[in-house]
């Protein structure tokens, strides 16, 4: 959007006004406008970084929120394939599993010395 306007704080900062005639612009008016349009440009920059950062994060997230269904989807597709395997529920099963094969070998170490 940035690269679509014409003018920068600074350009219109730069900017002059022919004075050379009689019935010229007055100085005083001009560069006290000229103030008022640098600062809604400020403004306005301002907020578009901003939105820009938000629409960032914003899409960041989306992404993560999208292939989070994307792997609830296939955990739900296999669930539905075959309900018996235990292992269709994916991995917090297998982790499970092998939190309880650590115990068990703990407790059968111990007991053996």
């Amino acid at each position: 959007m940035a690269d679509k306007l014409n003018l920068s704080p600074q350009k219109i900062y730069d900017k002059e006004f022919n004075t050379e005639s009689m019935r010229g612009y007055v100085p005083q008016e001009v560069d006290a406008f000229l103030d008022l349009v640098i600062e809604d440009y400020e403004t306005f920059q301002r907020a578009l970084t901003s939105l820009k950062k938000k629409n960032d994060d914003l899409e960041k997230t989306n992404a993560a929120l999208r292939a989070k269904v994307v792997e609830l989807e296939g955990k739900e597709r296999a669930r539905e394939q075959n309900p018996s395997d235990p292992l269709a529920y994916g991995a917090e099963n297998v982790e499970l599993l092998k939190r309880i094969s650590n115990l068990e070998n703990a407790v059968f170490k111990n007991g053996k010395k």
